[in-house]
């Protein structure tokens, strides 16, 4: 045979399920995109079409559907651990499970005081406005044997409007840019951090409270960073994480610089003390970096366009 099979997998991508949990009055929403790739005995299935070992994409979507009703979903993290656990052990011939989640998360509407007209206002406990600041993402890889949880955030968008300069760079004949002593620092984060959990004899992670402190403690590193450039406020966020979070291991980011340019305001007789700015979208500098625990081994993929 002049060739072979290499890498392959197979499953249901983004099948979107809104869980709603009924507490009495009070609701909850997880709201998740769920993707499934399903890897191992598969040759026979390239080089003949013979399904023997096929388990259908649409009942790996079902399974997603029923497994919320059944187990709920307490994280993405801990609804990700039961598909992969699931497929792995049901199905001989299944090696690896991946399963890829992306979060939307919701916020309660607050309404009207006690004393509202609207009778029955401050009752209302199941009425949400989507939140707008980032999408929560995770992937739970597993092999029957151990666990891989990647998780992190994307579309995060944060400004710092002083604290950030931009001097002392290499310049050569095409350099036109200006040394900057007082500028805005923004970017949109991406970041993922893996879990140093990979085995069910360890004790798991608490899932939500690691998310929420996570990105506190990224965030107050961004915020209390005086920065000379987006390279060290990009480590001293990765590196807070790691300090302060010791079930992590290893934290990558990506940082796209939404550069800020003072407008020129001098042709109309008019001084721009740092109060008038042009934002570019594009072209925009890319920072990307890993921060390791000290004698860890990075594992996140340099390229995390599609983690």
């Amino acid at each position: 045979m002049p060739t072979i099979l290499g890498q392959n997998q197979y499953g249901k991508a983004e099948n979107r399920v809104v869980k709603i949990t009924r507490d009495g009055a009070t609701h909850h929403i997880k709201d998740l995109n769920v993707s499934v790739a399903l890897s191992g005995d598969m040759e026979e299935v390239h080089y003949s079409g013979s399904n023997a070992n096929v388990l259908p994409t649409d009942t790996t979507k079902n399974t997603v559907y029923a497994f919320a009703k059944e187990y709920g979903i307490e994280s993405a993290e801990q609804f990700g651990i039961h598909l992969a656990r699931h497929f792995v052990t049901s199905q001989e011939p299944i090696r690896t499970a991946r399963i890829r989640i992306e979060e939307y998360a919701w916020e309660r509407i607050e309404t009207s005081d006690a004393n509202s007209k609207f009778i029955g206002a401050d009752d209302v406990k199941h009425s949400f406005v989507r939140k707008g600041q980032e999408t929560r993402v995770t992937q739970i890889t597993y092999d029957g044997a151990r666990w891989e949880v990647i998780s992190g955030l994307k579309d995060l968008v944060v400004m710092n409007s002083t604290n950030s300069e931009f001097w002392g760079y290499v310049k050569d004949k095409y350099t036109t840019l200006q040394e900057a002593y007082d500028r805005i620092l923004a970017t949109q984060v991406s970041g993922r951090w893996r879990f140093n959990w990979t085995d069910d004899e360890q004790k798991m992670p608490h899932w939500e409270k690691s998310y929420e402190q996570v990105k506190k403690h990224m965030l107050q590193a961004f915020a209390e960073t005086y920065s000379l450039s987006l390279q060290q406020t990009l480590y001293q966020m990765g590196s807070r994480i790691i300090n302060n979070r010791s079930e992590i291991d290893e934290v990558r980011f990506s940082l796209p610089n939404k550069h800020h340019f003072l407008v020129d305001l001098e042709p109309f007789g008019l001084k721009n003390d740092n109060e008038v700015y042009f934002a570019a979208d594009r072209p925009y500098g890319l920072i990307e970096a890993t921060i390791l625990r000290d004698g860890c081994e990075a594992r996140i993929p340099v390229d995390m366009t599609n983690l």
